[in-house]
């Protein structure tokens, strides 16, 4: 009998690519929806990406693939791991990116452990990115068309995961998934991506912050490198390290965010030349292998979903944490993004960025 996978199916042309190479491929394939929290958006109670009519569009995929079809609920759990840990970062002055929290405690957390739990041999994704097995152990690849690779919010990924996921758009370009569903005449195929928060009920996260923690839109000092007030902020969710505009400030050069510090509710702003860091500290660091590096090893590292890769020099410290060492300063490193290293097209793992005050060790 041929493998059991569950495809995890969004509506959108890339999932129901994927379920259709997998039919093809001669799986034995059944199609899964989420559905996840979102506020209230227009008398619609849907998440952006689990709306009606994106559910309808998935099952309508399913049905002409002629496989089972189902939905299933997890808004609480993605409330809790998803859109709490998002309002606590900003409260935190730190930047955060939800899809890693989404794939590591919802995708590739609850729901394999559903698949898993009902007998399927494979967890199955339209993500672009690759699985290759050397030996008895596995790695993570970008996927081939660099313009779409999504290996940097994959990072999370343990061994056993890897082992039971299939990317079937692996070693494909976005133009020929698009081709290939025209061809099979999925109603998908022209499809448009969502490139909004997928919660959010206009994509204004500032207002969303700002309505669950009243806190965080406090007004507080923008001060210089040197400690001197300049001016009054807005509240700290109103700004991002490397911002130039909004600052509100009148001086005879640009001025730019150069950190928030929560402690003194305070913008830290200076010249463009002030921006660029040659070393940050990653916690919380995972290794896709399981095993931390025994000392200092060279890679290459990606400071944020879709930023250009830098070389590296990167030391392992004590309690999951990393020292990194850029070979050319990165202008900005935002705490609460996260860092994921590659040797290569190889994934080797990632952690979150500190700030600078979270980042004082005595290893260093």
């Amino acid at each position: 009998m041929s493998a059991h996978v569950v495809i995890a199916m969004s509506g959108g042309v890339d999932s129901s690519v994927a379920a259709a190479l997998l039919v093809e491929q001669g799986y034995r394939v059944t199609g899964v929806m989420l559905r996840l929290w979102a506020e209230p958006a227009a008398g619609c109670r849907d998440n952006l990406c689990c709306t009606p009519e994106a559910v309808e569009r998935a099952r309508s995929v399913a049905a002409q693939l002629g496989i089972p079809f189902y939905e299933v609920d997890m808004r609480e759990p993605f409330r809790r791991a998803v859109v709490e840990t998002f309002v606590a970062e900003y409260v935190a002055a730190r930047t955060p990116n939800p899809c890693i929290p989404c794939n590591r405690e919802i995708r590739f957390g609850l729901l394999m452990g559903w698949a898993m739990e009902r007998g399927a041999d494979f967890l199955a994704t339209g993500h672009y990115a690759r699985v290759r097995r050397v030996g008895d152990r596995y790695q993570l690849l970008r996927g081939r068309d660099r313009t779409k690779d999504q290996s940097y919010v994959l990072h999370i990924l343990t061994q056993e995961q890897v082992a039971r996921v299939l990317f079937p758009l692996g070693d494909l370009t976005k133009s020929q998934v698009r081709e290939m569903a025209r061809a099979w005449g999925l109603p998908v195929a022209d499809q448009p991506e969502s490139q909004d928060i997928c919660f959010l009920a206009d994509g204004d996260y500032r207002r969303f912050v700002a309505e669950h923690a009243p806190e965080a839109v406090r007004p507080g000092p923008i001060l210089d490198t040197a400690g001197r007030v300049l001016g009054e902020h807005r509240g700290l969710i109103h700004y991002t390290v490397g911002q130039r505009k909004g600052i509100g400030i009148a001086a005879p050069h640009p001025l730019y965010v150069l950190a928030l510090d929560p402690q003194r509710n305070a913008v830290i702003v200076g010249r463009a030349e002030e921006l660029g860091q040659s070393e940050c500290i990653a916690a919380r660091m995972h290794y896709i292998s399981g095993e931390e590096p025994p000392g200092p090893f060279e890679a290459t590292a990606q400071i944020r979903y879709r930023h250009k890769e830098a070389p590296v020099l990167a030391t392992p410290l004590p309690g999951g944490r990393l020292h990194v060492r850029f070979a050319v300063p990165q202008r900005d490193i935002t705490p609460g993004q996260y860092l994921v290293l590659y040797d290569g097209e190889v994934v080797l793992g990632g952690g979150v960025i500190c700030a600078p005050w979270e980042s004082m060790v005595s290893s260093l």
